[in-house]
Parts: C-alpha cells; sequence; structure tokens
C-alpha cells in the first residue's frame, strides 16, 4: 500500500479504549486518518536527524551484560532536554504530507522515541512507564503530546492510526521503544529514508534472538506479550506468530522453533529502560 498522510486529515479518538497496559499493550486497530493520499515519491525533501543522533549517541547506554539497551535518564542535562524539545518541535513543525512515503516512515518512528523519551524525561524519577498518565498504571500512550499540520497527535495516533494502517509492516513493533526491559531496544540512531529497512530487520533478528523475544522452556515456547498483543499483525495465529520468529532466528533458536506448534506462554518486563540499573 502506498501513500502519504494528508494535510487536513483529521484524527479524532480511537475507536475503543485501549486495554490495561499491564496486561495488553495493543489496543484495537483505530480509524485511521481519512483522507490518506499517495504521495510524490519524487519529492526531494529529506529531514535533519542528527539533534536525535546526538542525544541517542550521549545517553544510549548500549551492549549491556544482559543485551538489554538503557537510556541514562538521570545524566540528561538541561541543555540537551532543550535540544530534544526543540528537534520534536522541529518535527511538529513540518508539513510532512509533503514528503515522500520512505521520510515519512522514518519520521513517524523517530517521533514515537523521541517523544516517548521526553515523556520518562518530564517525570523522572519513575520505576515504569505505566507511573506515566491520568492514573496510576494508565501510561502516557493516549495523551495529546504535539501538534502536527493542526491535529493534536498522540503515541497512539502515531502507532494504531498511521504506522500500524499505513504501512502493515509487523517489523515495526521492532522500532518503536517502549521505555521498558521487555521492549525492542531503542536504536542507537535515528531512523532515515536509507536505513529504515535496514535497521528494523536488524532490530527484529536482534529481539527474536534475545531472551525477551523468544525462550524455549523444557521445550515450551515462551513469547514476548508483543506477539499475542499484536497476533493480528504477525498473520493472526500462533503457526504464523512461529513463521515470523523463524525468518529472523538464529539456527539454533530455528531448529528449536521447527518442533513447536504453539505459544505456551507470554510475558513482558515494564520496569523503565534506566541506565541506573546497571
Amino acid at each position: 500500500m502506498t501513500g502519504g498522510i494528508t494535510r487536513r486529515a483529521a484524527l479524532g479518538a480511537l475507536l475503543l479504549p485501549a486495554l490495561a497496559p499491564s496486561l495488553a499493550r495493543a489496543a484495537p486497530r483505530a480509524e485511521p486518518w481519512p483522507h490518506w493520499r499517495a504521495s510524490d515519491e519524487s519529492s526531494p525533501l529529506t529531514i535533519d536527524h542528527s539533534a536525535w543522533d546526538a542525544f541517542l549517541a550521549k545517553y544510549l547506554v548500549a551492549e549491556s551484560a544482559d543485551g538489554i539497551s538503557r537510556v541514562a535518564y538521570r545524566r540528561v542535562l538541561p541543555e540537551d532536554r532543550e535540544a530534544l524539545s526543540l528537534y520534536i518541535a522541529l518535527l511538529g513543525g513540518l508539513p510532512i504530507t509533503a514528503y515522500r512515503r520512505a521520510e515519512q516512515l522514518a519520521y513517524w518512528i523517530n517521533l514515537y522515541n523521541a517523544l516517548t523519551v521526553r515523556t520518562v524525561l518530564e517525570h523522572y524519577p519513575v520505576d515504569s512507564i505505566l507511573d506515566i498518565g491520568p492514573k496510576r498504571g494508565s501510561g502516557p500512550w493516549r495523551q495529546k503530546l504535539i501538534h502536527i499540520e493542526g491535529e493534536e497527535v498522540s503515541l497512539d495516533d502515531i502507532e494504531h492510526r498511521i504506522l500500524r494502517p499505513f504501512w502493515r509492516d509487523p517489523r515495526l513493533h521492532y522500532g518503536l521503544c517502549l521505555a521498558a526491559l521487555g521492549s525492542p531496544d531503542l536504536a542507537p540512531r535515528a531512523f532515515r529514508a536509507a536505513t529504515t529497512e535496514t535497521m528494523l530487520d536488524a532490530a527484529a533478528r536482534a529481539y527474536v534472538n534475545s531472551a525477551r523475544g523468544a525462550r524455549l522452556e523444557r521445550d515450551r515456547l515462551f513469547v514476548s506479550s508483543i506477539y499475542v498483543w499484536y497476533k493480528a499483525d504477525f498473520g493472526g495465529s500462533d503457526r504464523d506468530v512461529l513463521q515470523h520468529l523463524k525468518r529472523y532466528a538464529k539456527p539454533k533458536l530455528a531448529e528449536a522453533l521447527a518442533r513447536q506448534t504453539r505459544i505456551a506462554g507470554d510475558s513482558f518486563d515494564w520496569s523503565l529502560n534506566d541506565a541506573k540499573l546497571l
């Protein structure tokens, strides 16, 4: 499916309330922006994500002992918080519907991740992103955080009304960071039109082959709750999820997965991906 998001598209409210994040992160598929049009793939416009690169280089602690990347929230300097807010403001001020599809995809992923990090910083210290929101355990995903082309936008809007319905790519779940230890890692650099495909593939391989993604216990398969919450995105059945996992699994895991026919259970660690835990 090709196209862009129209300048006059109305967001509106999500059709159905999300389930409690501690039990299920996934909201039902919401109504996408209704006036989505094909973008001009020849557009020369590009977006500068260097500020996000600089923030990640300074504060993302990668390759820790357990293989999980973390953000050094406690160390973020005031001037770097300001730089992050300026970067987000820059993205919010762009006429994103004038950009080609590949630029839009990188834009939305980077914006989602930058907004998530800024939201945590605004409420830090917290033990979990679930502690942020109108009530404990709700999380910040439904709060309107930014204006884009005249519309108020939330994290759920980006994920459920833009990325999931218009790109229909299960690898998106590896690009979006939920600021939790159970989440796929925050990418160490900004996504860009020329690198998004490669980065999503790399993120998929890293997550699938980690204990967070898939693990065997007594020859029973346990997976990240992401594959249960969003099972429809991965094909709709346990068998489809298994096929997806095998596509990115290393040989040893792939061999073990070949003996499986169903998912035995799922889990997700909502502890904040905070470098202070190291």
